[in-house]
């Protein structure tokens, strides 16, 4: 797939499949300068050569486990039956680098990825080492597994985390940004959701406009659903009930520190959030 621009910000199952890749979301398709993620599918016994590029990634079992061979160690990834099943351990590969993905099982793997000027070494992300947060309350409660969380696990751009959404419950609430650089208050962070509804279900997820002209979303999302965030108030996503929903988010901005620091719409209290 060339570097052309992708067309909206929901991006539907299979409309940028690739190859491989279930998914594929380069920065410059998507119209920005950092984040970019790929749904990397294998069968039983397949393998795939991942160059990194001018790019980290973190490798991310979604369904089932891999090794991930690198110039600097071979990572085995147990994995999981389904993001539904609890965290998974994954594997961070430098820019610059080669990675051999290979799955004797198959299964399915997100590769989040940023543009990023430091090298730091390839590492394993152990499962247990992975802090698990529950965030907010009553319908509003969600699961909040923080692996490459800013104060978690060292990257040089790349922030990622997965959130799991019961059934009839609200995540991503109170609506947020995070597109402007305010100093102690707010990092520009570019943002994508990629979604997984248990059972064939849906969800919806809302963007509203931070400035005229900006990003404007209502969209009934599915397993293989994208979501492209480059400003505006992002939030609600909502479960449909029965159903809980799965999403990673990954981001990237340009902000010399790595910090996630967000506004919370002045419409909205801060108390579903926390």
């Amino acid at each position: 797939m060339s570097d052309k621009k992708l067309h909206g910000l929901h991006l539907r199952a299979g409309s940028t499949a690739d190859g491989p890749y279930a998914l594929r979301i380069a920065p410059a398709e998507a119209g920005w300068d950092y984040a970019g993620l790929r749904v990397l599918e294998l069968e039983p016994g397949g393998s795939h050569l991942l160059t990194a590029g001018d790019s980290e990634w973190i490798v991310l079992p979604l369904r089932g486990g891999c090794t991930v061979h690198t110039q600097d160690g071979i990572f085995e990834l147990h994995g999981r039956e389904s993001v539904f099943g609890g965290v998974s351990d994954f594997a961070y590969v430098p820019r610059d680098a080669r990675a051999q993905i290979a799955s004797g099982v198959g299964g399915r793997f997100a590769l989040a990825g940023a543009k990023c000027e430091r090298r730091l070494p390839a590492r394993y992300g152990p499962a247990p080492e992975v802090p698990v947060e529950a965030r907010g309350s009553g319908i509003q409660a969600r699961e909040v597994h923080n692996f490459a969380a800013a104060g978690a696990f060292a990257c040089d751009r790349l922030i990622a985390v997965e959130v799991i959404t019961p059934g009839g419950h609200w995540s991503s609430y109170p609506p947020h940004k995070h597109d402007e650089h305010r100093p102690g208050e707010e990092s520009e962070l570019e943002e994508i959701y990629y979604f997984e509804i248990d059972r064939g279900g849906v969800g919806y997820q809302r963007i509203s406009p931070s400035r005229p002209g900006g990003a404007d979303l209502l969209a009934e999302v599915r397993t293989g659903d994208a979501v492209l965030v480059p400003d505006g108030w992002h939030g609600p996503s909502i479960a449909e009930p029965g159903r809980p929903m799965y999403y990673l988010n990954v981001m990237a901005g340009p902000g010399a520190e790595r910090e996630w620091l967000i506004r919370f719409h002045p419409d909205h209290t801060a108390e579903g959030y926390r």
